[in-house]
């Protein structure tokens, strides 16, 4: 049905030459109560009697129209499931075998069916990683899903999952990885060639395609058809990417390119899922090229005079690792961490790109399942009611008929509040008429016409003067802040500073639901555990073999010792409603309290502190754990400061018992540990010692190793 605001909005912005009054049409609008069709004839007529305004001049860099159109999702998932799901690596080394593809229940029409539900709106898969293996029957290499098991090499799971979406209406893209492990010729000009025919197939013969998706690891130690060597290639000229970009307009126009630096969308520059406080789509995509070593640093938030407007693209995994590893089956990230990462990457003028890492069944796991589709209600819930759809809305200035404060409140994207040209501030005042309560703001700037806003500030009236409540930076296509529960009967949003004057398309005002969170967690080097509530008021409950806690566990009064490995888990419990939070738990592994490490400042390594670091010039670290321990296996937590260094991608780990004869258990690659510097784990067969020693044989910068902790594994 016709809605006849809208349609007012709508008509009064025609090009017309005439002058009357914008109030005669408000005037008649209060007046008729006309059906839809009628209200629309009426307005038609008298809008081209209607004085032109003309609208704001475009503020450059501006969005085409397939940006626009993808910026508008928002929120869609990545499917990493690829022969590392089999051979348990997050990077395969390119020397896996096809065969070793094999998955027992493989149902891509699941992973569509679980994204519709929580929200999302596309799928994104990895159909080449840098192990090269392929999962569709490619015509130009025999590494692919044609010489597996599965499905007798009949099988073609880019075929499977395009048209799963297609059923399930989402959106469908590609990952590609340039790299390739596997390939003999990489390195060599042939490789581009087999490249580009690999994605004329990929964008030929699958549909339409909204994001083709490259990485921007590029070159290193690999199988390559068995030469076992290093291969290095220049990031910026090897590809020719205008080429290879041209390949992809010409297949797919309509198709995102996300890499580094765009061309269409940028990565965020981490792999939290975080945007930053200033966020802006504008980007000096010419200084930038795939794989560039200090592009998060200088270039991932974006800059105000950037040259294109090219947006960012927050990537997470919903566990620590981007591929499926059975030990990380109780490490989803829980509701509270979720919510986090929407509000600091959607909330931040980004959009949200949420990586499932299917099992070797080939389904998305049930734990995987049931925290995206909590965190889908929630955020639904969270922005059910907009406060300021019934309020009554004003501004102190307007630029003229059909860019009244009245659009920010129409929940129409394409209607806006403006002012007149020559200023850069501006302001919405939102009157609820009786107290409300709210914790949420969000704001849409028009981005077709350039992104602006530099800063802004939310106020409350109180007793005659105005209160700040919350302050922010970018706007971009959606800004939300968070701040605790606040009630007023009148709020302003000021727009204090910006590229030119404001353009604003909505402005929403919230009261989600307050989410119980988990208590938090610490230990001593002595064993010690403490755990702590978020509010006062809170009661916790804990168990240490794993079982899910409840009111009838062990309530907590005090810090306890843990000496051995367990498994805590923890919530927080409402006396007063019953309410418990979702578990926080916590593999804990033998105290530190005997450690000892053999150099100065090592102490920092296995002080239970992931804010300190120990730096070795000579890039290993010795340990003596006091006592003769069985050991399945250690961890290690690179460095976690802000401009980190000496993070180890190539390791070997070896045991003594008396610190002279070792003994060599371990080693291998920290895949992907740079953009991604979480905890690596890894376990071996048992072995007995009292030493241990983690030596780095590469580091990824060149720069001696740190390491901010090592542990072990004991169970």
């Amino acid at each position: 049905m016709v809605n006849p605001p809208k349609v007012i909005s709508k008509v009064l912005r025609l090009d017309t030459s005439f002058n009357i009054e914008a109030k005669a049409l408000i005037f008649l609008r209060n007046l008729l109560p006309m059906k839809n069709s009628l209200w629309i004839a009426v307005l038609l007529i008298l809008s081209f009697c209607q004085e032109k305004v003309a609208p704001p001049t475009p503020v450059l860099p501006i969005p085409d129209a397939k940006q626009i159109a993808w910026q508008e999702l928002e929120y869609y998932g990545f499917i990493h499931f690829n022969m590392n799901t089999f051979s348990d690596r997050e990077w395969g080394f390119g020397d896996e075998k096809p065969e070793m593809f094999n998955p027992s229940d493989l149902q891509p029409r699941q992973w569509a069916q679980v994204a519709a539900e929580a929200g999302m709106k596309g799928l994104i898969i990895t159909a080449k990683h840098h192990d090269g293996f392929v999962l569709w029957p490619s015509a130009y290499t025999e590494h692919s899903v044609k010489n597996s098991p599965w499905k007798d090499g009949k099988g073609d799971l880019i075929k499977e999952l395009a048209e799963a979406c297609e059923e399930y209406g989402l959106k469908f893209g590609i990952y590609y990885s340039p790299w390739d492990r596997n390939h003999p010729d990489y390195g060599k000009p042939e490789y581009i060639t087999y490249m580009r025919n690999q994605l004329t197939e990929l964008l030929s013969n699958y549909g339409d395609i909204f994001e083709v998706w490259f990485d921007g690891a590029n070159g290193g130690d690999g199988y390559y058809g068995g030469a076992n060597e290093v291969r290095k290639v220049d990031k910026l000229t090897y590809y020719d990417w205008p080429n290879t970009y041209n390949l992809v307009r010409e297949l797919q126009p309509g198709a995102m390119m996300f890499s580094d630096g765009g061309p269409d969308v940028r990565w965020v520059g981490n792999e939290h899922g975080f945007a930053y406080e200033s966020t802006w789509s504008n980007l000096m995509r010419d200084s930038v090229y795939a794989g560039m070593p200090d592009y998060p640093q200088k270039y991932a938030t974006g800059q105000e005079n950037g040259t294109h407007w090219v947006p960012a693209e927050a990537d997470v995994s919903i566990r620590p690792g981007w591929y499926y590893h059975k030990y990380e089956d109780h490490k989803v990230k829980t509701l509270p961490e979720l919510l986090e990462i929407y509000y600091k990457s959607i909330g931040r003028n980004a959009s949200l790109l949420i990586n499932f890492p299917v099992d070797t069944r080939g389904l998305i796991h049930e734990n995987d399942v049931e925290a995206i589709l909590k965190f889908g209600e929630k955020v639904k819930n969270d922005f059910a009611v907009n406060l300021v759809a019934n309020a009554s809305v004003s501004a102190n200035e307007e630029r003229g008929s059909g860019y009244g404060a009245e659009n920010v409140q129409d929940g129409d994207y394409e209607t806006y509040w403006t002012t007149p040209d020559g200023g850069k501030t501006g302001e919405i005042t939102v009157d609820f008429d009786t107290e409300t309560t709210f914790n949420r703001l969000l704001i849409q700037e028009y981005t077709p016409l350039g992104q602006r806003i530099k800063s802004f500030v939310l106020e409350k009236e109180a007793g005659g003067n105005w209160e700040k409540i919350a302050e922010g930076t970018t706007v971009g296509y959606k800004r939300i802040l968070r701040f605790p529960d606040v009630t007023a009967i009148k709020v302003r949003v000021r727009f204090t500073d910006g590229k030119d004057i404001p353009v604003i398309s909505e402005i929403g005002i919230y009261n989600a639901p307050k989410l119980l969170l988990p208590p938090s967690y610490s230990r001593a080097i002595s064993g010690e555990v403490t755990l702590s509530t978020p509010d006062e008021g809170l009661e916790v409950y804990y168990t240490l073999d794993g079982s899910e806690p409840s009111t009838a566990s062990q309530q907590y009064s005090a810090p306890f010792q843990i000496d051995k490995a367990s498994t805590l888990q923890a919530i927080s419990v409402n006396p007063a409603s019953g309410k418990k939070s979702e578990p926080l738990r916590v593999e804990v592994d033998l105290a530190k309290a005997k450690w000892v490490g053999s150099s100065d400042n090592s102490e920092k390594a296995i002080d239970e502190n992931a804010g300190s670091y120990f730096t070795s010039e000579n890039n290993n670290l010795t340990v003596d754990l006091g006592e003769s321990v069985s050991l399945k296996g250690f961890t290690y937590l690179p460095m976690q400061a802000r401009y980190p260094s000496g993070f180890i991608t190539n390791f070997t780990f070896e045991v003594s018992e008396n610190g002279s004869s070792w003994q060599q258990v371990a080693a291998g690659e920290f895949s992907n540990i740079v953009n991604s510097p979480i905890e690596q784990i890894i376990r071996f067969d048992a072995v007995n010692a009292r030493f241990i020693r983690l030596k780095a044989s590469k580091t990824a910068d060149g720069n001696p190793a740190t390491f901010a902790e090592v542990g072990v594994l004991t169970k």
